[in-house]
């Protein structure tokens, strides 16, 4: 595959992950918590990809296997945990806006926290690109545009933008995982490995709370149509796909498409939650393509 197969790898995961939120949003109603999302949606993921992957269990050295274990943390029950609480205890805009901060971090991460990473980006290109941050700057501010969609409330709640900005950190820290283990593993056992480890860092949780193990909830098909959206193709699907393209674009390229997810979320929020889009909305979409564009040059 060349480049710009790679690129649209990563606009079609965004475009999924975009969307994803109505399913997540519709299996609230209908009773399962945020944990519950979580846990079902990654136990199908990895339920299936099991029979896809590699069937050794452990990776080569015992510091792999540590990095697989972070991994798992960060780009899965810390991730997910964090930025669903915060949903619960702030305003969703400011959630949405901090999650869009994790492209940034990722720059900053990349360049000053793994020299090693760096080296790697640079054979990609992405630290000789003049434009990278003046892009992911632009797009930020159009992911603000989007966001408020022309409703500046912005309302500052401590705990819950803290928990929005470690989800943003975490994922950053996952996608600079992702490339220290790239080149020694295949892209199905690291993304088995991330669900498994995911799945098991969540498990404490449940110790005051079990799970959601209702009959009658998963008897209706909204419940189980929506958990198979979100497990084999937002999970399973989409994991494999999004590391195979941090892999092949580098880390820091590969996240300024992150900043379109906001705009994904604006168009599917019209069409099936009914949602109004204003101009200034629409001004923001533009700045984002326009930023991400001049990222990616």
């Amino acid at each position: 595959m060349n480049k710009l197969q790679y690129h649209l790898l990563a606009l079609l995961v965004i475009l999924i992950w975009g969307t994803a939120f109505v399913a997540t949003k519709m299996l609230l109603s209908y009773g399962l918590s945020p944990r519950d999302n979580f846990f079902f949606r990654f136990l199908l993921a990895y339920g299936g990809i099991w029979f896809l992957g590699p069937r050794y269990l452990f990776a080569k050295r015992p510091r792999d296997e540590f990095l697989l274990f972070l991994a798992g943390i960060s780009g899965g029950s810390l991730y997910y945990m964090a930025g669903n609480t915060a949903l619960e205890i702030t305003q969703a805009s400011n959630a949405a806006l901090l999650a869009c901060t994790s492209p940034i971090l990722t720059i900053f991460f990349s360049r000053a926290l793994q020299k090693d990473e760096s080296k790697k980006d640079e054979s990609h290109g992405e630290n000789k690109n003049p434009h990278l941050l003046k892009g992911s700057l632009l797009a930020l501010a159009g992911v603000i545009l989007v966001i408020f969609n022309g409703r500046f409330l912005l309302q500052i709640n401590p705990l819950g933008d803290l928990l929005s900005l470690l989800a943003a950190l975490s994922w950053a820290l996952y996608i600079i995982l992702l490339k220290q283990l790239d080149g020694s593993y295949s892209m199905l056992f690291i993304t088995r490995k991330v669900f498994f480890y995911g799945l098991l860092s969540l498990l404490p949780l449940f110790y005051l709370e079990p799970p959601n193990w209702n009959p009658h909830v998963f008897m209706q098909r909204a419940v189980w149509g929506n958990l198979l959206y979100l497990g084999l193709l937002a999970s399973l699907v989409c994991y494999f796909l999004w590391n195979t393209a941090v892999k092949r674009l580098g880390a820091v390229r590969a996240s300024a498409y992150v900043y379109l997810s906001p705009v994904v979320t604006m168009g599917a929020s019209a069409i099936v939650l009914g949602e109004t889009i204003t101009l200034l909305a629409l001004a923001g979409a533009l700045l984002i393509l326009v930023g991400v564009a001049l990222a990616e040059r």
